[in-house]
């Protein structure tokens, strides 16, 4: 619940970023929006910005995926440290691809990257961020259908891989 003065500036907000009024987007945007003060807008900003997002990505990343401004600052940092730093993941690529930012680390990202080493390791693929941030976000039927099955007889580990709860510690 809110008041209606302050739904009127939230969807007037949503309409100045740019969303149609008649796409499901525009409904997303404006509950993302009023789950959240100004300052928390802010300081998700800011953690962005920590990561070398521009306010364009920000308001771009936001217009593809608003969820991406509801997580965490702690989860932002934690998704952006294991993309960015531990796999290499251009900030911006992360950034065109904002739905990542919402995905279960322990339970999707970190595995799906396991899976995808392992595949590096054994010459099976050649190392594309494309294919790897296409990876973490495919449904899960379809992850193991294309990918986990695919490579059964070369890697059979990958199913393992893919269903286990990496630590995410080290």
């Amino acid at each position: 619940m809110t008041s209606s003065n302050r739904f009127r500036q939230i969807v007037e907000k949503v309409e100045k970023i740019g969303f149609n009024p008649s796409a499901t987007t525009f409904v997303t945007a404006v509950h993302a929006l009023s789950a959240m003060t100004k300052s928390t807008w802010e300081t998700k900003v800011d953690v962005y910005k920590k990561w070398g997002w521009t306010d364009d990505e920000i308001l771009l990343a936001f217009k593809k995926y608003p969820w991406c401004m509801t997580v965490s600052e702690n989860k932002i940092n934690r998704v952006m440290e294991f993309l960015v730093n531990k796999m290499g993941l251009e900030s911006s690529l992360v950034a065109s691809r904002p739905k990542l930012v919402s995905l279960s680390l322990e339970k999707r990202t970190v595995p799906r990257c396991a899976v995808y080493q392992v595949l590096l390791s054994k010459g099976l693929i050649k190392s594309n961020a494309i294919s790897l941030m296409t990876l973490l976000v495919s449904p899960e039927k379809r992850f193991i259908e294309k990918i986990v099955n695919r490579y059964k007889d070369e890697a059979p580990e990958l199913l393992k891989l893919s269903t286990e709860k990496l630590d995410l510690s080290n």
